[in-house]
């Protein structure tokens, strides 16, 4: 079962607060995507980005991605669903990882001006879904968005940020593109993501040697959630939770599947730690 987390900050500023009318472009940054190795300073590196660029390149050059798509379709269209709750346009909006687009397919021009899309996988960029929207594919890394501030209207992210080594620096950088009214609405995994996995490793894991080590990413607790987001800045926080729930015959059928929908999700364990789970 996958517990998917659903992030509507909204940021006011203060009524004293001055803002430029009009700050659009890019800010003075060689690129917005890491430097293989890079990372922000106070960041604990979990992830290898470059690899995980890689990973992303891999499965958007698969011949039949939209196969393995089915939970990235179905939570683009909650954030889009969200997005049409608020009673407002956004002339210029930008998504945070898209991938292959899956938000921007789902919403009109009428509500949305201009899309920014942004990706750390250029195959992804050039696999675009079709959206009526006029969209811009820009190549970064959601730690390091290379955008100036109070530039967007509305920020959208689906299913990426659990994957960056120093989300309250992604949270940070997404508030500071944002516009003084700016919306936030966001989707991640939340914390009992995979729970059933886990545990079936740490058992089989246990069983045979004695102990065990972790073999699927960690996932952010959704009770710091609202914690990071007001660090960040954020006011008129909404935090929810929705499970949705795939059911597959066994645990190497779950783990096809989510090497196929996104490598960067495949349990880290070695062949003798996945004899060990067919024998336990």
């Amino acid at each position: 079962m996958l517990r998917l987390t659903r992030l509507l900050p909204w940021w006011w500023p203060p009524p004293a607060a001055a803002f430029p009318a009009k700050n659009l472009g890019l800010r003075k940054v060689a690129s917005g995507v890491s430097s293989p190795g890079s990372a922000s300073p106070r960041a604990l590196n979990i992830f290898d980005r470059d690899l995980k660029r890689k990973q992303k390149n891999w499965a958007a050059r698969q011949p039949e991605p939209m196969k393995f798509d089915y939970l990235k379709e179905e939570v683009g269209s909650r954030i889009a669903d969200r997005v049409y709750d608020v009673a407002r346009d956004f002339p210029l909006a930008l998504d945070v990882g898209c991938g292959r687009g899956y938000i921007a397919q789902h919403l009109n021009k009428e509500t949305v001006g201009k899309f920014f899309q942004t990706d750390i996988a250029e195959n992804a960029l050039k696999n675009i879904l079709e959206t009526e929207i006029p969209t811009v594919s820009v190549l970064a890394d959601e730690e390091f968005l290379p955008f100036r501030e109070n530039t967007f209207d509305l920020v959208v992210s689906s299913l990426s940020l659990h994957w960056v080594n120093d989300l309250p620096r992604a949270l940070e950088q997404i508030h500071y593109v944002l516009k003084p009214d700016g919306v936030f609405i966001g989707a991640m995994f939340g914390g009992d993501t995979l729970y059933e996995l886990r545990c079936s490793l740490q058992l089989a894991e246990t069983e045979r040697e004695g102990g065990f080590s972790p073999h699927v990413s960690p996932f952010t607790a959704v009770s710091d959630l609202g914690h990071l987001l007001g660090r960040a800045g954020f006011t008129t926080l909404t935090v929810d939770t929705d499970e949705i729930q795939v059911n597959y015959p066994g645990m190497f059928e779950l783990m096809e599947d989510l090497q196929e929908k996104s490598p960067e999700c495949w349990p880290n364990f070695t062949k003798q730690v996945a004899y060990q789970l067919m024998n336990a």
